[in-house]
């Protein structure tokens, strides 16, 4: 008697995989245009206004790791930072660095002398951040 159950289970399991199939094509699909009335299954993220001086994605061809460009996209934000605060300014000096700068400076951040592990990223990151902190409560007085 059980024989005869086993195909009328799939034939039941089978026919509510089938009814489920148009309410999920009736689903909302995601976008990627960031709106105020993207949906919450959506990831695509809005960007803020104060934006245009964000240290870009440094290019494919700077280093051959994401790992490298990383720490030279950190590097480059530290190296901005840095001239920031030392000339007092509050405007974006982005324009005046390159990704040439952050290659040259590597021996001041290098922490190790493996070519595939040069620094260490969080740490940059860290340091990057104090920074632009500092660089944000100096020209919020």
């Amino acid at each position: 008697m059980t024989r005869r159950l086993a195909p009328i289970r799939s034939l039941g399991l089978a026919a509510l995989v089938m009814s489920a199939t148009p309410s999920v094509a009736l689903a909302q699909t995601p976008t990627t245009q960031p709106s105020g009335e993207t949906p919450f299954s959506s990831m695509a993220i809005a960007r803020e206004a104060e934006d245009n001086c964000r240290i870009p994605k440094p290019p494919a061809d700077l280093a051959e790791t994401a790992y490298l460009r990383n720490g030279y996209r950190a590097i480059l934000r530290i190296l901005v930072a840095e001239e920031a605060l030392a000339s007092e300014t509050c405007t974006c000096l982005l324009d005046q660095f390159t990704w040439d700068q952050a290659l040259d400076a590597l021996p001041r951040f290098q922490t190790s002398d493996n070519p595939r592990l040069p620094f260490k990223v969080l740490d940059l990151y860290a340091q990057a951040d104090a920074l632009e902190a500092q660089v944000v409560e100096a020209c919020a007085e």
